[in-house]
């Protein structure tokens, strides 16, 4: 029997959660809002992500994603699909592709 490694997205492990990874059918849009990505907008992604009235799913802030320099960050699960530099703007884009 040979071990198959995990694969992780790229990123660090060092402020992620473990239970955003865990397995589940349900969505969660996690925004990164460590206080590099507040700087670079978080804050007004998760609004918008709120004021979408998203209800298929559940849409979390958190504490660091791991990659600080492309904030603010979101990742959608059960899919982990990311999304760096991430505006208001593209909030209803983010959500249509979720939706479909």
């Amino acid at each position: 029997m040979q071990i198959q490694p995990f694969l992780l997205p790229n990123f660090k492990l060092s402020g992620l959660f473990f239970d955003l990874m865990s397995v589940s059918n349900s969505i969660q849009i996690i925004i990164c809002h460590n206080r590099t990505c507040r700087k670079q907008g978080a804050a007004k992604v998760l609004q918008a992500f709120q004021a979408a009235n998203f209800s298929v799913g559940v849409i979390t802030p958190s504490g660091c994603l791991g990659s600080c320099g492309n904030g603010p960050m979101v990742l959608v699960l059960p899919e982990q699909v990311w999304y760096d530099h991430v505006t208001p703007e593209q909030v209803p884009s983010i959500l249509g592709s979720i939706d479909s």
